[in-house]
């Protein structure tokens, strides 16, 4: 059975109140979900679910509504409330203490350190320290746990995440008017690398809390294509020009994965050369490595060196090219490719033991015996290669 993934289409921002009415309106229980925040004995808060529409789209509607000090208001990420506030120490032993499956306590605490990392450095504290006024109150608590409970439930495995839409202008926080995106966003944005996009939309799209969900959840590659399977539609608290919602669907990924191809043209490398640097690429972790015959001006003879690899294979794959060849430029190409399911299994055969790759494509099923067991065999038994490859084939 292929692992449950789950796509957040954030082109309106994103919240935790967003992400937990959005992981409600998927199919996430909110029975599962009311049982788990009332374990972990934080009380002053009602939760209120329900249906809304943002811009003639129906959504879920998920709000905290304070009780002990300002019974009867809505909150929302983008207010403000006057409430007791916690440290990062306080926040991680309530979690740590509380009655929480492995899953959700490993999440929620990873949201929170995104979070508290980011502060500590906007307000110079140690992590520890840090004293939470959105991230650390009641509301946003139930809204980080919440979305762990709820990503569990629902048995999410992999999160992947959309460019993040965000606003422009200023808004008004407890340390005054503050510049969109806010420091904290800001600040988590740089450490992870999250893709913001800045509109002209007035106000603020993003919240700590979201920026941090998707920080810590977030798959470091991007999605490339994918069938959707079920949808859930989350409602934020402010009305743009757009739909306020956070779109999270439950996604069917298709078998393809990004590669990027390293290219240089060289007229003066000797074979000797070419060789070593071959080498050197693929014991670095290139996925291949090959030379095409090429001309050049003047109709030198020449190669062209071709690299394949990953994103983050990039860097130490150029510095063996510019350190082992004479280039002195390097072209880089990221392509998608569609790849076969593979296994690597280990199989006993008349002529002793032999790795074998397992492709598999719509029941379709591929062998191919690893040519250094192959080669091994061939050696220790005397029968050609050829011989050997047939022999294995026939018994697999």
């Amino acid at each position: 059975m292929s692992e449950k993934t789950l796509y957040l289409e954030c082109y309106s921002g994103i919240s935790g109140d967003m992400t937990v009415a959005a992981l409600l309106d998927l199919g996430a229980s909110e029975q599962v979900l009311k049982e788990t925040l009332g374990s972990l004995g934080v009380d002053g808060y009602e939760l209120r679910i329900g249906r809304v529409q943002k811009c003639g789209v129906e959504a879920c509607d998920f709000d905290v509504v304070l009780t002990e000090h300002e019974h009867g208001e809505h909150r929302h990420e983008h207010g403000e409330h006057r409430h007791e506030h916690r440290t990062y120490g306080d926040i991680r032993m309530l979690l740590e203490n509380a009655g929480l499956q492995p899953g959700v306590r490993k999440r929620a605490l990873e949201i929170f350190q995104v979070v508290a990392q980011a502060e500590g450095k906007v307000h110079k504290k140690p992590m520890e320290q840090v004293h939470f006024h959105e991230v650390g109150a009641v509301d946003s608590i139930v809204d980080i746990v919440g979305t762990a409970v709820c990503l569990e439930d629902l048995g999410i495995e992999k999160v992947y995440i959309s460019r993040i839409y965000e606003g422009s202008g200023h808004v008004w926080c407890q340390h005054g008017k503050l510049p969109v995106p806010v420091p904290a966003v800001a600040q988590i944005a740089a450490d992870y690398e999250l893709p913001l996009v800045l509109t002209d939309q007035p106000g603020e799209m993003v919240t700590p809390t979201g920026a941090a969900i998707a920080a810590a959840l977030g798959e470091k590659e991007a999605i490339q294509s994918f069938t959707i399977q079920k949808i859930g539609i989350g409602a934020g608290k402010k009305d743009f020009k757009q739909a306020n919602i956070l779109r999270a669907m439950l996604v069917e990924p298709e078998e393809q994965e990004e590669i990027w191809e390293l290219e240089s043209n060289v007229d003066d490398c000797s074979g000797e050369m070419l060789g070593y640097a071959m080498e050197s690429l693929l014991e670095a972790g290139a996925r291949d490595v090959y030379f095409t015959p090429i001309y050049m001006k003047k109709c030198r003879p020449a190669y062209k060196i071709s690299v394949l690899c990953q994103e983050a294979d990039i860097r130490k794959l150029e510095e063996i090219l510019f350190r082992e060849t004479t280039t002195i430029g390097i072209r880089r190409k990221r392509m998608s490719r569609s790849v076969l399911n593979r296994e690597l299994e280990t199989r006993e055969t008349s002529l002793g033991t032999v790795q074998v790759k397992f492709c598999e494509r719509d029941g379709e099923l591929w062998a191919y015996p690893e040519y250094e067991s192959v080669r091994r065999l061939a050696r220790e038994t005397g029968k050609s290669y050829s011989a050997v490859y047939r022999r294995v084939k026939e018994e697999l």
